[in-house]
């Protein structure tokens, strides 16, 4: 048995400790949002953040997680939406959207360390892959998240 922290409950779960943690979370806690994609971390579907740092879920073994807090997209925005989903909203960013949750969970990762990021600093960050290429649509919608959450509207 092993006990995960994700999104601020505590789930137990029935896995071996090589399980990765994207089916754990998916299969186990049923939290479907986090998305596989490539399986090699490599695509980004599968971004969460662990101690709010992201990471790729399909290569983090769950048993390397410990007593760590994991956030996925169904956790973000305590009451309501995040600043990054509504921007994305706003700002009509996905396509087919399969990409979009690990896309989110980078942006607010990289908000977090960044405040107010340039250009230069969205396309270092964000190494996320969507097929649909709405790459431009990503970086206006993390500038207008940015902007509430340095209004003090959204965090």
């Amino acid at each position: 048995m092993i006990e995960l922290h994700v999104n601020g409950q505590i789930q137990r779960i029935d896995a071996e400790d090589d399980m990765p943690l994207l089916w754990a979370l998916r299969e186990q806690c049923g939290l479907t949002g986090t998305k596989y994609g490539c399986g090699i971390a490599a695509c980004g579907a599968c971004t969460v953040h662990i101690d709010g740092q992201p990471v790729r879920a399909c290569q983090m073994p769950v048993g390397q997680v410990g007593k760590a807090s994991i956030t996925t997209i169904e956790g973000l925005g305590k009451a309501g939406l995040h600043a990054v989903q509504q921007a994305w909203i706003a700002e009509d960013v996905p396509q087919c959207g399969y990409c979009q949750s690990g896309q989110i969970m980078a942006a607010v990762a990289l908000l977090a360390s960044k405040p107010a990021p340039t250009d230069a600093d969205i396309d270092q960050a964000m190494d996320n892959i969507c097929r649909c290429g709405t790459y431009e649509r990503i970086r206006r919608g993390i500038h207008r998240a940015a902007a509430e959450i340095a209004r003090g509207t959204q965090a």
